[in-house]
C-alpha cells in the first residue's frame, strides 16, 4: 500500500514533555513513520503506510493524548436504494482520516465521524457528489470552528485564571500581609484569630486546587504515575506538597516538629492561580502565532453565483464543482479557481501574488479564488474547486511547514524527555539535602526548596521555542509571497552558500524575440526563416515561440511539416516542403557534420551581446544563424547585488553557448556559469557546485527545472498563475518575481535567529534557576526563592518565548518587487 501523510489533531498537550511522549506513542503503531507532534497547535503528522486509524487513536488515547475526532452531518440527494447507501457510505469511508460513516436512506443524511486536520465536511460533502450522490454540510466544522475553539479555549484559560486569582487574592492577603503590613498579624489576631484565619485560607486554597487547577492533576498524576511525568505532574507534585504540609500543620500540627509548625496555602493558591496566567497568556500568544492562516481563511468566498440549467442562483462555496459556470459582479471575490469565459474587468491579486497593481482579465485567462473583482463583470468556468484551489493548496503549505520539526529541535527534544525526571530526582535531592544540612526550622526549608525546584523547572519554554517562530515566520513569509513547502526548509536555506540560477524564464522575462537572421551559402531569408518557422511551431520552447512569431509578424504562411523529430538537448530536424531541415545548437550541426564556419564571427558577435543563437541547415548545407534575445529581468541585477552583500556566491546554469552565458553573467555579476548544459545536465551541475561552494540553493521555473530543483538542498520554484504546487521545490515564489529569493533568504535568517534566542533563553533560564530555587544562594546571601515568585518566572519564560516569537510579524520584505535592496 502507497505511503501518505496524516495530520491530525491531538489533546491534552501542555509541554513539550506531552509531545514528546505522543510521538513515541504514534510511533510504536505498525505503518506509521517520520511522526512529528507539535505543541504549539496542538498537531501530529506522520507517515502511515496501511495503518489502522483505530490504533492511532488508541495509541493516543492510551498515552492519555487523545486525538481529536468530529462528527458531521451530510444532507444527501439522490439515494433511492441500500444500494445508495452502501455506495455513499463507502466513497466517505474511504476518505482519509474518516472513522466511521453511517448514512440514512429515510433522512437522506450521512453521520460522519472523523479526525479534523486529516479530512473536513467539505471534502466529505465533495466525496459524496463525486460518487453520484450531491452532498453539503449540514454544518460548518471547518476552519470557523478551529478558530471557535482557539477562541473558546482562550476564553476558558481567561475564565479559570480569574476565578483561581479571586480565591488566592485573599488567602495571600490573610498570610502574607501578617508579615509584611505593620500590624495586620494583631488585626487577624484579634478579630477571627490564626485557626480561624488558616482555616479560610485552608477552604479558599482547596477550592483552587480542585475546580481550576482541576486539571493540573486529573493529567499530572496519571502520567506521573505511568512513570512519565510531565509538567502538570510538577505543578500537582508542588501544590499537592505546599497544601499537605499546611493541612497538618492546621489539623494535626503533633506530627510536625516544634518551630516547623507553619501553612504554605497561600504558596499553593499563588502557583495555581500565576501558572494560569501565564497559561491564559500563553494560549492568547499562540493564537496571534496563527494569524496568517486565519488571514488566509478570510480571504475565502463563502458563496457563489452558480448557472446551472439556465438559471442563476447563489449557492455555498463547497457546493461548487468542476466545470460550474460562476458569475461575478463588481467588487465581488472570484469564489474558486476558473477560466474566464465571458466579460473583461481588472481583478486586485495582491492578497496571493503580491502583486500591487491589478491584473486585466479577458476570455482565457485564469482567476484564482480569494482575488477582488474590480469595476467589471466576469462569467468564468470553474476549473479547481475546494482544496484543489490555489488559496487551500497555499494554506495548506502554510499549515504544513508550520507544524513541522526543524533539525535545531532535535537537541530540544532530547533534553525535554529527560529533563521533567531529572527535575523530580533534583527535587528530591534538595529536599534530602536540606533535612540533612539545613538550619532549624530544617523541614520548612527543604519543602520551599523543594516545591520551587518543582515548579520553576517545568520545560514549556522549550517546547514552544521552536514551533512558535517557525509558525510566525512562515506565516509572515506567506503574507509577502514566499511559501515554505517544508518546514526544514527555513533552516537549511539558512546554510545555502551558493545559489543557482536557471536562465530563461527565471532570470530572463521568458518571453525571447528574434533580433536578426543572417543567411548563408545563398540562401533567401524570407524562405529560410518560412522553413524553420515551420519547424519551430511543432515545439513549446519559449524560443521556438519567438521564431514562429517573427515570421507570421512578416506575414509568412508557414506549412505543414511532412516529419518532425526534436532531439534533447540538441534541437529538432524535420521535413517540409521537400526539404530536409535541421535547426538547433551549434553542437547538433556539428553532430550532423554540418561546416558552420562561413558564420563564425556572426556568431561570435551573437554571443558578444549576450543573445541565443539557432543554426538552421537546409538539404545538409548551412541556411542560416538566427539570433534570438532573451530580456533579462529588471530585478536580476539588483537581486544578484542583494546575495553578494549576504556572502552568499552565485551561479547560472544554462543550455546556451557558454560566450552568450559569459556575457550575460558578466552584465548582472553572477560568479560562476555553467553553460551548454542539456536538461539532464543540470543536475551535474548542482553536484559540481555542491563540491566547489558547500550547500547549494537553485531557483528555476519548477516545471523544466523539476529534477535540478529536488537535487539542490534547497529548491526555489518562480510560480506564477495558479501553478504553485509544486513538487519537487522546497520554497514556492508565488509571484514569480526574484526578489522572493532575497526575501526568503532574509525570512530563513530571521527566523533561525529568533528560534536561537528562544533557546538560549529556555536553555539558559531554567539552568540557572533551578540551583537559584534550590537554595544555593541561601548559605552566601541568606535567600531562597518562594515557590510564588518560581510560579511566576515559570510562566514569564514561556510569555517571553511567545512575546519573542511574535516579533517576526514585524518583518519587512528584505527587498521590494523588482527593486534594489
Amino acid at each position: 500500500m502507497a505511503q501518505h501523510s496524516l495530520k491530525i489533531e491531538v489533546q491534552g498537550l501542555s509541554c513539550a514533555g506531552c509531545a514528546g511522549r505522543a510521538e513515541r506513542a504514534l510511533q510504536s503503531v505498525p505503518g506509521v513513520s517520520d511522526v512529528s507532534v507539535n505543541f504549539a497547535n496542538g498537531t501530529a503528522r506522520m507517515f502511515t503506510d496501511g495503518a489502522d486509524l483505530a490504533q492511532i487513536t488508541n495509541a493516543l488515547e492510551a498515552a492519555n493524548y487523545p486525538a481529536r475526532e468530529e462528527t458531521v452531518t451530510l444532507t444527501i440527494t439522490g439515494m433511492t436504494c441500500a444500494s445508495c447507501v452502501g455506495r455513499v457510505e463507502r466513497a466517505l469511508s474511504a476518505q482519509s482520516g474518516v472513522l466511521d460513516a453511517a448514512v440514512n436512506l429515510t433522512t437522506e443524511t450521512a453521520t460522519v465521524r472523523y479526525l479534523p486536520g486529516a479530512t473536513d465536511a467539505a471534502q466529505l460533502a465533495r466525496a459524496a457528489t463525486e460518487a453520484g450522490y450531491p452532498a453539503r454540510p449540514s454544518e460548518n466544522t471547518d476552519h470557523d470552528d478551529q478558530f471557535a475553539r482557539r477562541q473558546a479555549e482562550i476564553d476558558h484559560a481567561r475564565r479559570m485564571t480569574l476565578i483561581a486569582m479571586a480565591l488566592a487574592l485573599p488567602v495571600f492577603v490573610l498570610e502574607m500581609g501578617s508579615h509584611t503590613i505593620p500590624g495586620f498579624a494583631d488585626l487577624i489576631q484579634n478579630s477571627i484569630g490564626k485557626p480561624t484565619s488558616w482555616a479560610l485560607q485552608f477552604a479558599l486554597t482547596t477550592l483552587a486546587l480542585i475546580w481550576p487547577g482541576r486539571g493540573f492533576f486529573t493529567k499530572g498524576v496519571p502520567a506521573l504515575l505511568r512513570g512519565a511525568p510531565d509538567m502538570n505532574s510538577l505543578v500537582a507534585l508542588g501544590t499537592s506538597a505546599a497544601w499537605g504540609f499546611s493541612t497538618i500543620a492546621l489539623f494535626a500540627p503533633a506530627l510536625l516538629p516544634q518551630g516547623t509548625r507553619v501553612v504554605y496555602f497561600e504558596a499553593a493558591a499563588v502557583i495555581i492561580a500565576l501558572i494560569l496566567l501565564g497559561r491564559w497568556l500563553e494560549v492568547r500568544a499562540k493564537g496571534r502565532t496563527g494569524a496568517a492562516i486565519q488571514k488566509l481563511i478570510g480571504l475565502q468566498a463563502h458563496t457563489a453565483r452558480v448557472e446551472r440549467k439556465g438559471e442563476i442562483s447563489e449557492i455555498p462555496i463547497e457546493e461548487v464543482g468542476v466545470g460550474d459556470i460562476v458569475h461575478v459582479r463588481p467588487g465581488e471575490k472570484i469564489a474558486v479557481d476558473g477560466t474566464v469565459t465571458n466579460g473583461t474587468s481588472y481583478i486586485d491579486e495582491s492578497m496571493i501574488s503580491g502583486e500591487p497593481l491589478p491584473v486585466e482579465k479577458i476570455t482565457d485567462d485564469t482567476v484564482i479564488g480569494g482575488t477582488i473583482n474590480g469595476e467589471g463583470a466576469l462569467t468564468f468556468r470553474a476549473t479547481k474547486v475546494g482544496r484543489d484551489t490555489m488559496l487551500a493548496q497555499i494554506i495548506a503549505m502554510v499549515e504544513d511547514a508550520q507544524g513541522a520539526k526543524l533539525p535545531i529541535q532535535s537537541l530540544a527534544d532530547r533534553v525535554v524527555r529527560i529533563f521533567v525526571p531529572v527535575v523530580l530526582a533534583v527535587a528530591v535531592l534538595t529536599v534530602a539535602t536540606w533535612l540533612a544540612f539545613g538550619p532549624d526550622p530544617a523541614l520548612t526549608f527543604a519543602l520551599v526548596a523543594g516545591v520551587s525546584v518543582l515548579i520553576i523547572a517545568c520545560p514549556c519554554a522549550m517546547g514552544l521555542a521552536t514551533p512558535t517562530s517557525i509558525m510566525v515566520g512562515t506565516g509572515r513569509a506567506a503574507e509577502q509571497g514566499v511559501l515554505f513547502r517544508k518546514g526544514d526548509a527555513l533552516q537549511h536555506l539558512d546554510e545555502v552558500r551558493v545559489i543557482a540560477f536557471d536562465k530563461t524564464g527565471t532570470l530572463t522575462e521568458g518571453r525571447p524575440s528574434l533580433t536578426s537572421l543572417t543567411p548563408a551559402n545563398g540562401h533567401d531569408e524570407d524562405t529560410t526563416l518560412r522553413l524553420v518557422a515551420a519547424v519551430e511551431g511543432q515545439s513549446e520552447h519559449p524560443i521556438a515561440r519567438a521564431i514562429e512569431t517573427a515570421a507570421k509578424d512578416r506575414g509568412l504562411t508557414l506549412p505543414k511539416p511532412e516529419t518532425f523529430k526534436a532531439i534533447s538537448g540538441f534541437g529538432l530536424t524535420a521535413r517540409v516542403d521537400g526539404h530536409d531541415l535541421i535547426v538547433g545548437a551549434e553542437r547538433l550541426m556539428q553532430r550532423e557534420g554540418i561546416d558552420t564556419t562561413p558564420l563564425a564571427d556572426t556568431l561570435d558577435q551573437i554571443g558578444g551581446r549576450g543573445e541565443t543563437p539557432v543554426f538552421a541547415a537546409i538539404d545538409g548545407q548551412l541556411a542560416a544563424l538566427l539570433a534570438v534575445a532573451d530580456p533579462v529581468k529588471s530585478s536580476s541585477r539588483s537581486v544578484i547585488d542583494a546575495l553578494h552583500d549576504r556572502g552568499l556566491k552565485t551561479a547560472m546554469i544554462t543550455g546556451d553557448t557558454q560566450a552568450t552565458a559569459d556575457a550575460i553573467a558578466k552584465d548582472m555579476g553572477i560568479d560562476h556559469v555553467t553553460a551548454g548544459v542539456q536538461p539532464g545536465g543540470k543536475v551535474d551541475a548542482i553536484k559540481a557546485l555542491r563540491d566547489q561552494f558547500g550547500t547549494v540553493g537553485f531557483v528555476g521555473d519548477g516545471i523544466n527545472d523539476a529534477p535540478a530543483l529536488a537535487e539542490a538542498d534547497i529548491g526555489l520554484a518562480v510560480g506564477s498563475g495558479t501553478d504553485v504546487a509544486i513538487d519537487s521545490a522546497d520554497v514556492v515564489l508565488i509571484s514569480g518575481d526574484l526578489s522572493g529569493v532575497v526575501n526568503a533568504l532574509h525570512l530563513s535568517r530571521a527566523t533561525l535567529r529568533n528560534i536561537r534566542q528562544n533557546l538560549f533563553w529556555a536553555f539558559a533560564y531554567n539552568t540557572a534557576l533551578i540551583p537559584v530555587a534550590a537554595g544555593v544562594l541561601y548559605p552566601a546571601t541568606g535567600m531562597m526563592l518562594s515557590p510564588m515568585l518560581a510560579a511566576g518566572a515559570m510562566a514569564l519564560s514561556s510569555v517571553f518565548v511567545l512575546s519573542n516569537a511574535l516579533r517576526l510579524r514585524r518583518i519587512r520584505p528584505a527587498m521590494a518587487k523588482g527593486a534594489a535592496s
